[in-house]
Protein backbone atom coordinates (compact mmCIF):
# COMPACT_ATOMS: atom_id res chain seq x y z
CA UNK A 1 0.00 0.00 0.00
CA UNK A 2 1.41 3.84 -0.48
CA UNK A 3 -0.16 6.47 0.73
CA UNK A 4 -0.98 9.25 -2.20
CA UNK A 5 -2.37 12.60 -1.79
CA UNK A 6 -4.34 13.86 -4.98
CA UNK A 7 -4.47 17.58 -5.27
CA UNK A 8 -7.36 19.02 -5.90
CA UNK A 9 -9.88 16.73 -6.06
CA UNK A 10 -12.04 18.33 -9.26
CA UNK A 11 -14.23 15.97 -11.33
CA UNK A 12 -10.82 13.80 -13.00
CA UNK A 13 -9.22 13.96 -8.88
CA UNK A 14 -11.96 12.70 -7.11
CA UNK A 15 -12.25 9.63 -9.77
CA UNK A 16 -8.54 9.05 -10.02
CA UNK A 17 -8.39 8.83 -5.86
CA UNK A 18 -11.16 6.32 -6.44
CA UNK A 19 -9.42 4.05 -8.94
CA UNK A 20 -6.55 4.53 -6.84
CA UNK A 21 -8.42 3.43 -3.47
CA UNK A 22 -9.52 0.61 -4.97
CA UNK A 23 -6.76 -1.37 -5.54
CA UNK A 24 -5.71 -0.75 -1.99
CA UNK A 25 -3.45 2.10 -1.91
CA UNK A 26 -4.10 4.79 0.98
CA UNK A 27 -5.12 8.29 -0.77
CA UNK A 28 -6.12 11.69 0.76
CA UNK A 29 -6.00 14.99 0.15
CA UNK A 30 -5.69 18.45 1.88
CA UNK A 31 -9.29 20.05 2.89
CA UNK A 32 -7.48 23.51 3.77
CA UNK A 33 -8.84 26.36 1.93
CA UNK A 34 -11.00 23.70 -0.71
CA UNK A 35 -14.48 24.81 -1.34
CA UNK A 36 -17.68 22.82 -0.56
CA UNK A 37 -18.11 21.27 -4.07
CA UNK A 38 -14.63 19.78 -3.44
CA UNK A 39 -15.16 18.54 -0.36
CA UNK A 40 -18.27 16.83 -0.86
CA UNK A 41 -16.49 14.87 -4.26
CA UNK A 42 -13.79 13.92 -2.10
CA UNK A 43 -15.73 12.21 1.02
CA UNK A 44 -18.14 11.04 -1.48
CA UNK A 45 -14.89 8.39 -3.05
CA UNK A 46 -14.12 8.69 0.39
CA UNK A 47 -10.61 9.99 0.45
CA UNK A 48 -8.72 10.80 3.75
CA UNK A 49 -8.90 14.00 5.43
CA UNK A 50 -5.04 15.26 5.56
CA UNK A 51 -3.95 18.11 7.55
CA UNK A 52 -0.70 17.83 5.46
CA UNK A 53 1.74 15.83 3.19
CA UNK A 54 3.92 14.27 6.40
CA UNK A 55 4.11 10.56 5.83
CA UNK A 56 2.80 10.52 2.02
CA UNK A 57 4.61 8.96 -0.43
CA UNK A 58 2.86 10.24 -4.27
CA UNK A 59 1.35 13.38 -4.49
CA UNK A 60 -0.88 13.80 -8.30
CA UNK A 61 -1.67 16.99 -9.15
CA UNK A 62 -4.51 17.52 -11.04
CA UNK A 63 -5.04 21.76 -10.64
CA UNK A 64 -6.21 24.09 -13.93
CA UNK A 65 -3.17 24.67 -15.82
CA UNK A 66 -2.93 28.16 -14.60
CA UNK A 67 -2.54 26.83 -11.08
CA UNK A 68 0.55 24.11 -12.24
CA UNK A 69 3.45 25.93 -11.17
CA UNK A 70 1.91 27.77 -7.54
CA UNK A 71 1.02 24.03 -7.12
CA UNK A 72 4.07 22.91 -7.55
CA UNK A 73 6.01 25.91 -5.50
CA UNK A 74 3.54 24.90 -2.17
CA UNK A 75 5.85 21.65 -1.93
CA UNK A 76 8.45 22.93 0.26
CA UNK A 77 9.86 20.16 2.30
CA UNK A 78 7.90 17.07 0.41
CA UNK A 79 10.58 15.05 -0.37
CA UNK A 80 8.13 12.16 -2.35
CA UNK A 81 7.11 11.60 -6.00
CA UNK A 82 5.27 14.47 -7.66
CA UNK A 83 3.52 14.08 -10.48
CA UNK A 84 2.29 16.45 -12.30
CA UNK A 85 -0.79 15.55 -14.26
CA UNK A 86 -1.88 18.60 -15.68
CA UNK A 87 -2.29 20.32 -19.04
CA UNK A 88 0.38 21.60 -19.85
CA UNK A 89 3.35 22.54 -21.95
CA UNK A 90 6.59 20.94 -21.32
CA UNK A 91 7.94 24.35 -20.78
CA UNK A 92 5.58 24.74 -18.23
CA UNK A 93 6.04 21.53 -17.03
CA UNK A 94 10.13 21.78 -16.78
CA UNK A 95 9.26 24.71 -14.62
CA UNK A 96 6.72 22.17 -12.40
CA UNK A 97 10.02 20.40 -12.49
CA UNK A 98 12.43 22.52 -11.70
CA UNK A 99 10.27 23.64 -8.38
CA UNK A 100 9.62 20.23 -7.35
CA UNK A 101 13.35 19.16 -7.38
CA UNK A 102 14.38 22.51 -5.54
CA UNK A 103 12.06 21.11 -2.79
CA UNK A 104 13.49 18.18 -2.45
CA UNK A 105 10.71 15.91 -4.22
CA UNK A 106 10.74 13.62 -7.22
CA UNK A 107 9.36 14.87 -10.57
CA UNK A 108 6.95 12.61 -12.63
CA UNK A 109 5.37 14.42 -16.27
CA UNK A 110 1.86 13.20 -16.84
CA UNK A 111 -0.96 13.96 -18.81
CA UNK A 112 -4.55 12.62 -18.55
CA UNK A 113 -6.19 11.43 -21.97
CA UNK A 114 -9.92 10.51 -21.66
CA UNK A 115 -13.12 11.46 -19.43
CA UNK A 116 -12.69 11.14 -15.59
CA UNK A 117 -11.83 7.21 -15.10
CA UNK A 118 -15.39 6.18 -13.67
CA UNK A 119 -15.10 3.07 -15.72
CA UNK A 120 -11.89 0.73 -17.23
CA UNK A 121 -10.98 1.57 -20.42
CA UNK A 122 -11.83 5.07 -20.84
CA UNK A 123 -8.83 6.64 -19.51
CA UNK A 124 -5.53 6.89 -20.29
CA UNK A 125 -2.62 8.40 -17.65
CA UNK A 126 0.53 9.08 -19.71
CA UNK A 127 3.58 9.36 -17.58
CA UNK A 128 7.32 10.25 -18.19
CA UNK A 129 10.72 11.01 -16.53
CA UNK A 130 12.40 8.90 -13.71
CA UNK A 131 10.07 7.42 -11.77
CA UNK A 132 7.75 6.93 -14.92
CA UNK A 133 7.53 2.89 -14.40
CA UNK A 134 7.25 3.00 -10.73
CA UNK A 135 4.37 5.86 -10.91
CA UNK A 136 2.77 3.67 -13.86
CA UNK A 137 2.70 0.36 -11.41
CA UNK A 138 0.40 1.98 -8.71
CA UNK A 139 -2.36 1.83 -11.78
CA UNK A 140 -1.92 -1.60 -12.02
CA UNK A 141 -5.41 -3.74 -11.91
CA UNK A 142 -6.76 -0.25 -11.58
CA UNK A 143 -9.59 1.26 -14.37
CA UNK A 144 -6.98 3.72 -15.06
CA UNK A 145 -4.13 2.50 -18.08
CA UNK A 146 -0.86 4.18 -17.41
CA UNK A 147 1.33 4.00 -20.22
CA UNK A 148 5.30 5.15 -19.44
CA UNK A 149 6.66 6.88 -22.97
CA UNK A 150 10.46 7.09 -23.49
CA UNK A 151 10.29 9.93 -25.74
CA UNK A 152 12.00 12.53 -23.53
CA UNK A 153 11.42 13.98 -19.73
CA UNK A 154 8.21 15.70 -20.84
CA UNK A 155 7.18 13.51 -23.44
CA UNK A 156 3.70 12.93 -21.12
CA UNK A 157 2.87 16.85 -21.54
CA UNK A 158 3.70 16.66 -25.33
CA UNK A 159 1.37 13.79 -25.45
CA UNK A 160 -1.40 15.68 -23.86
CA UNK A 161 -0.82 18.83 -25.59
CA UNK A 162 -0.78 17.06 -29.05
CA UNK A 163 -4.18 14.95 -28.31
CA UNK A 164 -6.42 17.97 -27.10
CA UNK A 165 -5.06 20.32 -30.05
CA UNK A 166 -7.21 18.29 -32.28
CA UNK A 167 -10.40 17.18 -29.88
CA UNK A 168 -10.43 20.47 -28.23
CA UNK A 169 -9.12 23.08 -31.25
CA UNK A 170 -11.53 21.55 -33.23
CA UNK A 171 -14.50 21.51 -30.80
CA UNK A 172 -13.47 25.81 -30.84
CA UNK A 173 -13.54 25.83 -34.58
CA UNK A 174 -17.35 24.01 -34.66
CA UNK A 175 -18.48 26.49 -32.03
CA UNK A 176 -16.52 29.80 -33.86
CA UNK A 177 -18.37 28.67 -37.44
CA UNK A 178 -22.13 27.90 -35.56
CA UNK A 179 -21.58 31.37 -34.06
CA UNK A 180 -20.35 33.18 -37.55
CA UNK A 181 -23.07 31.32 -39.11
CA UNK A 182 -25.75 32.65 -37.00
CA UNK A 183 -24.42 35.85 -37.42
CA UNK A 184 -25.25 36.08 -41.01
CA UNK A 185 -28.76 34.34 -40.47
CA UNK A 186 -27.83 30.68 -42.20
CA UNK A 187 -27.07 28.80 -38.65
CA UNK A 188 -30.57 26.28 -39.65
CA UNK A 189 -29.75 26.28 -43.41
CA UNK A 190 -26.29 25.00 -41.49
CA UNK A 191 -27.34 22.79 -39.52
CA UNK A 192 -30.15 20.86 -42.02
CA UNK A 193 -26.78 20.81 -44.86
CA UNK A 194 -24.69 19.13 -41.76
CA UNK A 195 -27.61 16.79 -41.18
CA UNK A 196 -27.54 15.61 -45.26
CA UNK A 197 -23.98 15.51 -45.80
CA UNK A 198 -22.01 15.69 -41.94
CA UNK A 199 -25.12 13.98 -39.94
CA UNK A 200 -22.21 13.82 -36.95
CA UNK A 201 -21.20 17.77 -36.72
CA UNK A 202 -25.20 18.47 -35.25
CA UNK A 203 -24.05 16.13 -32.22
CA UNK A 204 -20.60 17.35 -32.24
CA UNK A 205 -22.00 21.21 -32.10
CA UNK A 206 -23.85 20.04 -29.06
CA UNK A 207 -21.43 18.47 -26.94
CA UNK A 208 -18.89 21.41 -27.66
CA UNK A 209 -21.46 23.93 -26.49
CA UNK A 210 -22.10 21.68 -22.94
CA UNK A 211 -17.93 21.76 -22.81
CA UNK A 212 -17.22 25.26 -23.31
CA UNK A 213 -20.16 26.50 -20.83
CA UNK A 214 -18.70 24.25 -18.15
CA UNK A 215 -15.28 23.99 -18.69
CA UNK A 216 -14.38 26.96 -20.90
CA UNK A 217 -12.72 28.60 -17.97
CA UNK A 218 -10.30 25.86 -17.73
CA UNK A 219 -10.04 24.82 -21.30
CA UNK A 220 -8.73 28.21 -22.43
CA UNK A 221 -5.34 28.27 -20.86
CA UNK A 222 -4.79 25.18 -21.47
CA UNK A 223 -5.78 26.51 -25.23
CA UNK A 224 -2.96 28.73 -24.48
CA UNK A 225 -0.52 25.90 -23.27
CA UNK A 226 -1.29 24.09 -26.82
CA UNK A 227 -0.53 28.14 -28.52
CA UNK A 228 3.33 27.83 -26.21
CA UNK A 229 4.27 24.12 -27.32
CA UNK A 230 3.44 24.74 -31.07
CA UNK A 231 6.12 27.92 -30.84
CA UNK A 232 8.84 25.85 -29.02
CA UNK A 233 8.77 23.68 -31.88
CA UNK A 234 8.39 26.70 -34.90
CA UNK A 235 4.67 25.33 -35.50
CA UNK A 236 2.08 28.62 -35.65
CA UNK A 237 0.35 29.16 -32.68
CA UNK A 238 -3.04 30.98 -34.01
CA UNK A 239 -4.68 27.50 -33.30
CA UNK A 240 -4.15 28.02 -30.13
CA UNK A 241 -4.77 31.14 -29.31
CA UNK A 242 -8.18 31.61 -31.44
CA UNK A 243 -9.08 28.75 -29.58
CA UNK A 244 -8.78 30.08 -25.87
CA UNK A 245 -10.62 33.24 -26.96
CA UNK A 246 -13.57 31.21 -28.20
CA UNK A 247 -13.37 29.56 -24.44
CA UNK A 248 -13.48 32.62 -22.89
CA UNK A 249 -16.42 34.18 -24.92
CA UNK A 250 -18.38 30.91 -24.26
CA UNK A 251 -17.37 30.70 -20.47
CA UNK A 252 -18.60 34.47 -20.09
CA UNK A 253 -22.18 34.46 -18.26
CA UNK A 254 -24.81 35.61 -19.86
Amino acid sequence: MVRIAVLHPESMGAAMGAALAEVGHDVGWLPAGRSGATSARADAVPLRRLDDLRGVDVVISLVPPVAAVSTAGGMTGFAGTFVDANAISPARAAQVAMTIDAAGGTYVDGGVVGPPPRVAGTTRLFLSGAGASAVAELFDSSRVDAIVLAASEFAASAMKMSYATMTKVSAALLLATFDAARAYGVETALLAEWRRSQPQMEAALARAQSDATTKGWRWADEMRQIAATFSDVGKPVGFGEAAALVFDEHDRPD
